[in-house]
């Protein structure tokens, strides 16, 4: 098992995987619309170099941004290292901020980039009905019944990168 470069893997395969875990592979947040299939990243692979975890992230001056990461595995420190490879390039790069969107349904992703030394920085309300105008299939309700509405911006600072 091994985290590799996204451009490694065939381009059919994560599109495949997007359009299994997100049913397409654009993202609509606040801060753009991305094909995620598109977007430098990384992936991690099993034994039979089958994708388990995905993260994608763009790097905009000094800040970069995950847009979407996903294991499929969950409690094996997949997601950890994919966090963690992004924010080695965010070294890479001199970014002074990694920065992410989640939803205020998704508090699994609250918990867990709290734990990694993110900090919830900005509420934007009503988001997620912006992002419906152009993404009508985002649901209504979400985890644990929450209704999808506001946008979190969670940030960890270069110090701590």
């Amino acid at each position: 098992m091994s985290v590799i470069n996204i451009s490694q893997v065939q381009k059919k395969e994560v599109i495949k995987f997007f359009q299994a875990h997100w049913g397409t592979t654009e993202m609509v947040i606040s801060s753009g619309i991305y094909d995620c299939s598109k977007l430098e990243g990384f992936a991690f692979l099993d034994e039979s170099q089958k994708i388990v975890g995905l993260v994608t992230y763009i790097i905009r001056d000094k800040e970069c941004e995950i847009i979407s990461l996903d294991s499929i595995e969950e409690g094996k420190g997949i997601g950890t290292l994919l966090v963690q490879a992004v924010e080695e390039q965010a070294r890479q790069h001199h970014c002074i901020v990694v920065s992410l969107i989640t939803t205020n349904d998704n508090l699994h992703a609250l918990k867990f980039y709290q734990k990694r030394g993110y900090y919830l920085v900005e509420i934007l309300q009503n988001a997620v009905e912006r992002a419906r105008v152009l993404k009508p299939e985002i649901p209504l309700i979400g985890n644990d019944g929450i209704p999808i509405r506001d946008e979190i911006r969670l940030q960890k600072p270069s110090a701590s990168i």
